[in-house]
């Protein structure tokens, strides 16, 4: 697309067919972000369209606040751009504008539209890999996943333009996708995920048709990029609903494909141990959905170890077994389960080596403190938190060690309090023991002098 084409204003051709429109009333002004509505207008000044869209309009209908307020509109990127100074042009597959006021960014998308027509025979690969063709308004709902985030708010007329369905959708609480649900799931497998994720914070039914396209098409989420999978995986254990969200993605088949070790884990603990080690992942989750609610918000080092540390605790066991007497390398343990995590999903290394040490500080928490142990330097150490929150929630699922978690977390106050000598002090290295000159070791430990 030239330069010319881009900026002419001539808008694209208008929607086929007429919508349902409804009135706005019921969402009152001083809920929206005034930022948002602040582009709009700028928008509709130059003769544009402009609309909040997607999911904070049907957070809105059924009286949830929005994490974020997105537009979508017929101006072009570079139009965009021309108006307002504040923004900035992001995006490979497909460009948007991200228009900051301080440190709050209004992302801005221009109307697209199906990448292209399908011609007959041409089903076989549905993957969306191009998905930069501009469009209008109705063109854009249409191409959107499911009916609830095809709705428009257009605030300055104070109305909802549904072109999907959404609307009815949202009465009933059901979540059904825009079109055939095989189509729309293999353009874009990771809308399983997102599907579930819908289905457990919203409370609503999927239907049933959109249900099947899920477990049909749950193998092509390993065609999907790795760092939207994870990035999908960390928003369902930070939602509030990680438990029910999990369940879900085993019962339609994607927890295979997304966290196979996960679903080995559970496969491999069976029935006979529902009760203790699959149990015990349920609780960790049902313990974690418990903190979100109240305000907690874990990092993607304690999503990952509260995950991953059943299987951790599992193959010490094993080992244990196999080599009585003998303590298991937990060090080496944790490598080998977290490693082909990081490989297959392309976690940060960063991350991965945070949650491998939150992991093998746990031990620390139930051993007697000594000067050895560095207690202080433990206790202000940048991943104590991580570990103590980590401890916290393990410690909930049990349903024991709650005086030890109350007692690290007082202890830990004291020691950022801690007087700098205190610190200095514990930092001392230790004096090692010096061998004279010529002894050697004997078979049982001692040393004795070498003759000369």
């Amino acid at each position: 697309m030239t330069e010319e084409q881009e900026s002419a204003k001539t808008p694209p051709p208008p929607s086929s067919h007429e919508p349902r429109i409804i009135s706005a009333d019921s969402i009152p002004l001083e809920v929206l972000d005034q930022d948002a509505l602040r582009v709009i207008s700028r928008l509709e000044r130059q003769g544009f369209e402009a609309y909040l869209v997607g999911g904070c309009v049907r957070d809105l209908l059924i009286g949830r606040i929005p994490k974020d307020f997105d537009l979508a509109t017929n101006a072009h990127p570079r139009q965009i751009k021309r108006l307002f100074r504040n923004g900035r042009m992001i995006g490979r597959r497909f460009k948007l504008m991200h228009i900051y006021y301080g440190n709050h960014i209004v992302e801005t998308a221009t109307f697209r539209r199906e990448p292209y027509a399908r011609e007959e025979g041409d089903e076989e690969d549905l993957l969306i890999t191009e998905d930069n063709q501009y469009g209008n308004a109705e063109e854009d709902a249409q191409r959107r996943d499911f009916t609830v985030n095809g709705l428009f708010l257009d605030p300055t007329r104070g109305r909802i333009i549904d072109y999907v369905g959404g609307l009815d959708d949202l009465e009933a609480s059901l979540l059904r996708t825009i079109g055939d649900p095989v189509v729309r799931m293999a353009e874009d497998p990771v809308r399983i995920l997102r599907a579930v994720k819908f289905a457990t914070r919203l409370g609503f039914r999927i239907e049933e048709r959109t249900w099947d396209a899920m477990c049909s098409l749950a193998p092509l989420l390993a065609r999907s990029a790795p760092p939207r999978v994870l990035e999908e995986i960390l928003r369902l254990l930070r939602s509030g609903t990680s438990l029910g969200a999990l369940r879900m993605l085993r019962k339609c088949g994607a927890l295979k494909v997304v966290l196979p070790a996960i679903d080995a884990f559970l496969d491999q603990c069976g029935e006979a141990h529902e009760s203790t080690r699959a149990e015990h992942l349920w609780r960790l989750l049902e313990a974690l959905d418990a903190d979100v609610h109240a305000g907690y918000t874990p990092t993607s080092a304690v999503c990952i170890a509260l995950l991953y540390s059943n299987i951790i605790d599992l193959r010490c066991d094993e080992e244990a077994a196999r080599y009585p007497g003998a303590p298991p390398d937990l060090l080496r343990i944790t490598t080998d389960v977290l490693e082909p995590l990081t490989v297959s999903s392309r976690l940060p290394r960063k991350d991965c080596g945070r949650a491998r040490r939150i992991i093998l500080q746990q031990r620390r928490f139930t051993q007697p403190s000594t000067k050895r142990s560095r207690p202080l330097a433990f206790m202000r150490s940048e991943e104590f938190p991580e570990a103590l929150d980590l401890f916290r929630l393990r410690a909930a699922a049990r349903g024991q060690g709650w005086d030890i978690y109350e007692g690290w977390l007082t202890r830990r106050e004291l020691a950022l309090k801690a007087a700098p000598e205190e610190i200095a002090g514990e930092a001392q290295p230790r004096k090692r023991r010096r061998r004279r000159r010529g002894a050697r070791s004997t078979s049982d430990g001692a040393t004795e002098a070498s003759e000369n």
